[in-house]
Formats: structure tokens, sequence, C-alpha cells
């Protein structure tokens, strides 16, 4: 073997020599893992303790109720230090998410609070200590996002004052920290009317998040709801400036059209100006619009007029062209799939929001996140994702080459072990590969391919 290294590792660390991600839709747009770090760590509150767990597990139907002021805070020090030096502290309620327009909803929504973080050792809950890092006054929002620096620091809570607009009042909310430590990158807002309030909605059934999660485990993004039942392109034109300011978040979907095609309330080219303006205001601030197609309807005063929208968002998606990213046809997924649609031929059923999430999902992998989309590069070799790729790799590819049902590679790590002779599967051959390359950490470019493997073999 070792005879095969010494002739193999020339070509190896001078040449191109393995697939790697296609060009992306968006070549600025890599996106970098931001994954919960707060998933069942150790979660404290004041005057409602028994529900405190409930706000970082894995359901998004479980919420932590407290009577404000009161506070929910969280034992990070068991995280690595490395994980928590910069964090997204993302909190989601089941609110309308801003209280404008004719269907206002709020519900337990906290309105005045800080951020603080604390350098106490774990284990037991800091009485003082704390450190106001952001505060948040007069809020009208169902979910909110703060970039914090928590370096040195092992606790971060947030100390709500009121609840919609009062002392004395419930406050509910799931709290999800997020490593932000190499970059804010996968952290998202999806605008829209009702339609994206039911569909984008992650506090009952599968959310976008964890559908993403379910087909690339790498990935597991933010995801705020900014959806609110009954507005129109107009009504985001005058509000996306405020939303986002001082937002971190990355990617903005912006998704109106249903409400001013019903009936033709704005007209195709007052929407197009509207959602021009939208998507201006997210590319000044450095961030990523997302546009997708209108939803069909089947009822007739949305149907009238959806072809002549949906003109204007292939005339948008042409005028931008990789500034954009290409959300889902909707148009085209209900047309195929009109039993999806409620009674009232405009809303999704149940079945149908749930598929929304699922084909914003799938889309978003392609276009975003996938080697297809190229956002993301394989790391050729690395069997079972820790980072690096080495004898360990090899080891593994082995051992499931003989036994797959004892030793599980994951689906991530199927993708990383299955690029020397791509796209005929992992085989021994990648293994091989790796043990030519033992101990480097690689990019998805440097290992060998199969037919130089061969041709080493035979020389």
């Amino acid at each position: 073997m070792k005879k095969i290294m010494k002739k193999i590792l020339p070509a190896v660390i001078s040449g191109t020599l393995c697939a790697s991600a296609a060009v992306s839709q968006l070549s600025h747009a890599q996106v970098i893992p931001d994954p919960v770090i707060s998933r069942n760590v150790p979660a404290y509150s004041g005057n409602n303790p028994a529900t405190a767990s409930a706000a970082n597990d894995e359901h998004y139907f479980s919420f932590w109720f407290g009577q404000s002021p009161d506070y929910l805070a969280y034992d990070l020090s068991g995280v690595p230090e490395e994980q928590r030096s910069k964090v997204i502290a993302v909190w989601y309620n089941t609110s309308s998410y801003d209280a404008i327009g004719n269907y206002v909803s709020r519900n337990m929504e906290p309105s005045d609070y800080t951020i603080e973080v604390n350098a106490a050792p774990g284990g037991d809950y800091p009485s003082d200590g704390w450190k106001v890092v952001d505060t948040v006054e007069n809020n009208t929002l169902s979910s909110r996002q703060h970039l914090v620096d928590m370096k040195g620091y092992n606790w971060i809570r947030m100390n709500i004052s009121k609840a919609d607009g009062k002392e004395g009042s419930q406050a509910s909310v799931n709290l999800d920290i997020h490593s932000v430590s190499d970059g804010v990158s996968d952290t998202w807002i999806f605008f829209g009317d009702s339609i994206t309030a039911g569909g984008m909605n992650n506090c009952y059934g599968t959310g976008f998040a964890t559908y993403v999660n379910s087909l690339d485990e790498r990935f597991f993004p933010i995801q705020e709801n900014g959806g609110i039942g009954g507005i129109t392109s107009t009504d985001g034109r005058n509000n996306i400036d405020r939303w986002l300011k001082g937002s971190p978040v990355n990617f903005v979907s912006i998704a109106y059209g249903t409400n001013d095609a019903w009936g033709n309330q704005t007209g195709a080219e007052k929407y197009y100006e509207n959602t021009k303006y939208m998507i201006d205001a997210v590319l000044a601030l450095g961030k990523i619009p997302v546009l997708p197609k209108i939803p069909y309807a089947t009822e007739s005063g949305v149907n009238s007029y959806l072809d002549d929208y949906n003109a204007k968002i292939d005339q948008l998606w042409e005028e931008y062209g990789d500034k954009i990213v290409h959300g889902p046809d909707f148009d085209k997924f209900f047309r195929e799939n009109p039993d999806l649609l409620s009674q009232d031929g405009v809303h999704p059923s149940s079945e149908g929001y749930d598929a929304m999430r699922k084909t914003w999902a799938e889309t978003m992998v392609a276009n975003v996140y996938s080697a297809s989309g190229g956002t993301s590069d394989v790391l050729c070799g690395d069997a079972n994702c820790d980072g690096t790729v080495d004898i360990s790799d090899a080891v593994l590819i082995m051992q499931n080459q003989a036994n797959p049902e004892k030793y599980i590679i994951t689906p991530q790590g199927l993708k990383n072990a299955d690029c020397v002779d791509n796209p005929k599967g992992v085989t021994p051959t990648d293994a091989l590969a790796i043990q030519m390359v033992e101990a480097k950490t690689l990019k998805a470019s440097q290992l060998p391919t199969t037919s130089e493997i061969i041709n080493s073999l035979q020389q």
C-alpha cells in the first residue's frame, strides 16, 4: 500500500481529481450550517419551571408558558465553547406575524423583554450576574432573531416583562439557540399572506426546517413565519423595511399575490412594482430574496387574473437573474394537485399546507443547499461526517460494505463517500482512495478518481 501511496499522492496533490459541487444558482450564497445547540439543554423558569423544557425540545407544538414578568433560561455550559462563541437566539409564538391587517391575533406574545447572558458555571441557575445584550420594547411580531456574542458566557435567557403589551399576562414561546460561530447563513423568513401563514408555520405538523434536515442532516435552518392573513403586496412594501431592520436573517421569501389577484385588487403592474421594491430592499441589506410562484386557485376571483400576476414573477426572475432564488412553482403544483386545496378553492387543506412545507424544503435543497444547487461542498471521503478525511472513513466504508445494517452511514455520509466513482454508489474503491491519502484533511476536489486508482495499480 505504501508503494501505491507514493505513486498516487503527487496526482492527488497537484490535480482537481474529484467532481465537486455544481455551480450555484447564487454563486455568492454559500450556505454554512447554523445548527441548533440548545436542544434539550437544562432549561429554567421562575414562575412555571415545569414547562421550561417544552421550549427547547424537538416538538414545536409544545411551548413554555410563563406569567410575565418571568424568564426562560438555558444552561449552555455543556456545549463546546467554539460552538457558542456567537449565536442566534430565536423565539417563536403562534400569533399572526404582525399586528396589521384585518385578522390581528396576539396570543401570549412577548412584547417587552431583554436577552441576557451570564458567565456563571453550569449546574445551578445563577440569580445574579446577568448582562443585558439586547432590549425589545413594544414588540408586535410573533418571532424574532437576536445575534448574540456569547464568548466567555455559559448561560442565556429571555427575560420577559410584558406579554401582549401588559404586565401579568401569560407569555408562550419556543426558544432555540443556533450556533453561528462559523457565520450567519442558514436563517430564513417567509413573508406573505394567509397561505404563507398556514404553510410555513413551524408549530404544528412538520416544519420547513425539519423537512430540510430530513433531506440534508447538516442543516436545520432558522425559519420565521412572516405570513399575515388578508394582506397584499402593498402591505408588504409598506412594512418590509421595518420588519427587516436589525434582523440577522439571510434568506427572505416574498410570497404575496393571492389577495392582489383576488378580484384584481391591485392590478398586476402594481403588484410587480411592490414586489420589485421588496426585492430591492432585501438586496440593499445584503440579504438574499426568494420569490415563489403564486399558488393556483380554483376560485374564479383569483384564477381569472392569476396568469397575469405569475407572468410578473417570470419577468422578475428574468430581470434579477442569479441575484434571486427561485422559490417553488405553486401555480404548477396546485394545478397538478387541486385536491390539496380546501373547499374555498384558494387556501390549501391541512394536507396541502404540509405538502407546501415539504415542497419548499425540496426546492430549496435543490436550489440552495445541495451539490446540484451548489451552495454546500460535499467533503469527499468524509463518510463519518466528522469534518476530516482519514483512515476512520475508509474503515467505516469497508465495515458498511460487509454489514450495512450494523455499520450505518448517514445520508450525508453516503454523499461524501460516493465521490470517487460517482455515480456508481459507495464501493471499496472509495475506501481505497481514502487509504491512499491517509490522514489528510481534504476538500471535494482532492481525492483520486477510479481511473487514477486503476492506473496507479497497473503501474
